[in-house]
Parts: structure tokens; C-alpha cells; sequence
């Protein structure tokens, strides 16, 4: 599998090159601006003492403070979180938010582990990384395998260290402490807008679609439900970490979700064909959503892929090489950084209204998301079509302008040679 930070790097070289960025700009950002590893000692319930290790990435600020989820998951690596906290700058750049990027992760596997051992393990995180979180400084959010009862116990955990009320210091809480109305379907909703534009622009009518979707959490979850309600569309194929399955009649949402619940997959669906994850890659589709983990889709498998437009509602499905098999064949792929904005743009949103002590309706929210979203993408469907390049590269072109802009009008650098 290849290294997602040294993408992430392939990547912003290619439209660093294409910008004629100076090599000193540049060389500041291909690497991240602080990083922290701790040590977090945990009692477990069987009275042993267990040691996790932690990171918190902190890309780069140059537009505001850091932004970035925590994910807990046994495979996490540093590499990981560098990566994700260099994506979360360009998110934020490219839906034009005043904050920067930055990502945490924990090595644990919280399906193994209990409630209470979950929860001294998020107030151990916190406790470990309090001195350089904030809302000036750097505000995280829930990921892979967190959730926001975690993100209340970090809260919790953070305001009894700061000695105050710090409800912005945080997001994806729940409503009662601070949480914002939409945002548990923010990712997935952020990613239907930016379909919706796509499938206008290709003339695709998504009514009469089918789609797949790879990942079945949050973000995919959302995305089936979203697919159905807000265009008609026929989901055919879903997955989980355990397989897949298809039905060509088309999944019911509710009753997908309600299975996964119960069973925690949804591997033996009443009605259903099982099929494996690359199977459902590359079924006949129009939409194939990737909600799953990094690097999923590949030179391997990109030719094979049928799909019109790729939904990269996961972080990093997609490698270099990859990219330029799909532009060649005509595929849309919506870039992860793009699609799924939703979520940070919802939690900053939460920001806001933590900060003026406000509370939005749903309405509002989705009003607001919808605005942000469209005008990204517009933003950089226009850039594509100017430069004749696959729609990754355009928005990196839009989100290093900008970050590029702030470096430079606070005089770190020089932009051009």
C-alpha cells in the first residue's frame, strides 16, 4: 500500500509546478508546520495499564487556526495523520473557510475496547494534547471511529484543564453541550451538493442513476439516505469493512442502516448478493461513492472502474496515478478535499456559533452548506475548464493559491522565483 502522505506530496507538486510556485514556498508547503507524538497511559477494565500512542498534526495556520478531526484506529500512522492534516488545509482553502489544517489519531482499536476504556482513553488524549488545542489556536472534530459523545468527553476533559467554558474549542459535539443541528450528515450532504452540480454539468440525470457506495459509516450512511431523498437515485451496492453487497433492484436506506446497526454489517442483508469490495468498484454504475479508507482506488484497478462520477467522500481514495487514468477516460471524479468539505464547513459554522453564543435552525445550516459548497465547486470546475486538467488538480491549483497568498502576505516567503 502506498505511503498516503507521500500522495498527498505527489499531489500538491503537481500544481506547485503548474502555479511556477517559488522552490521556498514550495519546500514550506509540502511538510507540516508542528507535529506531536504522546504517550498515553490507560487503565483498562481488567485493572492492566495499557500504553496508546497519539499524534496531533498542525499543517499549516497561515489562514486561521488548525482544523482536523481525531480518528482512533489500529492502523493509524503518523504518515496517516500528516496526510490528512495536509488535506484538511486545502479543504479548508478551497471552500474558503479563516482556518487552517491539522489531523489527530490515536493506535487503539476501539471495537475492542469498552465504553469506559474508550472514554479514559479520550480524556488521556486530551489530557496529552490541551496545551496546543484551542479555538485560536487549533479545534478538532471527530473522524474514523470517533464520534461526539467523544468529542464531549474531550470537551469536558479540556474545559476542567482550562479552568472555563471553552464550547469552541471543539466541534461535533452533541447538541446539548455546544453541537451544531446538521451536523451528523454534514460530510455526506456537502458531497450530494457537489454532485449535484457535477451531474448538471454533465448532463447526467441523477433521478434515473444508479450508484455504489464503498464505506459504510457515517459518511456513506448518510450519503445512501441522501442519494434516495434528495434526487431518486438507485443504490445498488453498498459495503463495509467485511464485503459487499448488491441488489439490482436497489437497497433500502432505512433498512440497510437499521441491519448495520444491529448486526454491525451489512454482509447478510435479507435479499441481497454478496459481493467483495472490488467487485463493487467496478460494477455498471453512474455514481460510485468511496467512503472507505485511503487509497482504494488505483492503477490497478482504474481502468476497470465504470462509473461517470466518483464521489470521494473518504480521504485519499484515489492515487496519482490513478487520477490520470480517470480523467483519460472520461470519469469526474469530485476530489475528497472538495467533496467532502461538508464536514468542516459544518463544524466551523459550530465554531461560529459557539463564539457568538448563538444557535442556527437545520434551515440555516443546510442554506449555508449548500452556498459554500456550490461556490467551491464552481470555483473550481472553472479553473478545470480554463486548464484543461482533472478536477483534483484544479482545486489544488484554487486551495494552494490561497494558502500560497497568506504565506506570503504575512512575509514568510516569497510566492514566485
Amino acid at each position: 500500500m502506498s505511503n498516503p502522505f507521500a500522495t498527498a506530496q505527489a499531489q500538491l507538486d503537481e500544481a506547485a509546478q503548474l502555479l511556477d510556485l517559488s522552490p521556498d514556498l514550495h519546500s514550506l508547503l509540502r511538510e507540516p508546520m508542528a507535529e506531536f507524538t504522546v504517550r498515553i497511559p490507560v487503565r483498562m477494565d481488567d485493572g492492566s495499564t495499557q500504553v496508546f500512542t497519539g499524534y496531533r498534526v498542525q499543517y499549516n495556520h497561515a489562514r486561521g487556526p488548525c482544523k482536523g478531526g481525531i480518528r482512533f484506529h489500529p492502523d493509524e500512522t503518523l504518515d496517516t495523520v500528516r496526510a490528512l492534516a495536509a488535506w484538511m488545509t486545502w479543504k479548508t482553502a478551497v471552500v474558503d473557510l479563516p482556518l487552517g489544517g491539522g489531523k489527530g489519531g490515536v493506535i487503539c482499536d476501539p471495537k475492542r475496547m469498552s465504553k469506559d476504556e474508550l472514554e479514559r482513553l479520550s480524556r488521556g488524549y486530551m489530557r496529552a494534547i490541551a496545551r496546543i488545542i484551542g479555538p485560536e489556536l487549533d479545534v478538532p472534530a471527530p473522524d474514523v471511529y470517533t464520534n461526539p459523545q467523544v468529542m464531549a468527553w474531550m470537551l469536558d476533559e479540556y474545559e476542567a484543564i482550562a479552568g472555563k467554558h471553552a464550547p469552541a474549542s471543539i466541534t461535533g459535539k452533541p447538541l446539548s453541550v455546544g453541537g451544531s443541528p446538521g451536523r451528523d450528515d454534514a460530510t455526506a450532504r456537502g458531497g450530494m451538493y457537489t454532485l449535484r452540480e457535477a451531474s448538471r454539468a454533465m448532463e447526467i440525470d441523477l433521478s434515473r442513476s444508479r450508484a455504489a457506495i464503498q464505506g459504510y459509516g457515517n459518511a456513506g450512511m448518510h450519503a445512501h439516505r441522501l442519494l434516495k431523498g434528495l434526487f431518486g437515485t438507485t443504490v445498488v451496492a453498498v459495503s463495509d469493512s467485511k464485503g459487499a453487497i448488491y441488489s439490482e433492484l436497489g437497497l433500502d436506506p432505512a433498512a440497510v442502516a437499521e441491519f448495520k446497526e444491529k448486526g454491525r454489517t451489512v454482509m447478510g442483508f435479507p435479499g441481497a448478493m454478496e459481493i467483495t469490495n472490488e467487485q463493487l468498484l467496478e460494477l455498471e454504475v453512474d455514481v460510485l461513492v468511496p467512503a472507505a479508507l485511503e487509497n482504494a482506488i488505483t492503477a490497478d484497478n482504474a481502468r476497470r472502474l465504470q462509473a461517470k462520477i466518483i464521489v470521494e467522500l473518504a480521504n485519499g481514495p484515489t492515487s496519482p496515478e490513478a487520477d490520470h487514468i480517470l480523467h483519460d477516460k472520461g470519469a469526474f471524479v469530485i476530489p475528497d478535499f472538495l467533496c467532502n468539505a461538508g464536514g468542516v464547513t459544518v463544524s466551523y459554522f459550530e465554531q461560529v456559533q459557539n463564539l457568538n453564543m448563538d444557535r442556527w435552525k437545520l434551515e440555516e445550516v443546510h442554506r449555508r452548506l449548500d452556498e459554500k459548497m456550490t461556490a467551491a465547486f464552481d470555483s473550481v470546475y472553472e479553473l478545470r475548464a480554463q486548464k484543461n486538467v482533472h478536477m483534483r488538480l484544479a482545486a489544488y491549483m484554487v486551495a494552494l493559491e490561497r494558502v500560497a497568498d497568506a504565506c506570503m502576505d504575512r512575509g514568510w516567503v516569497r510566492k514566485y522565483p
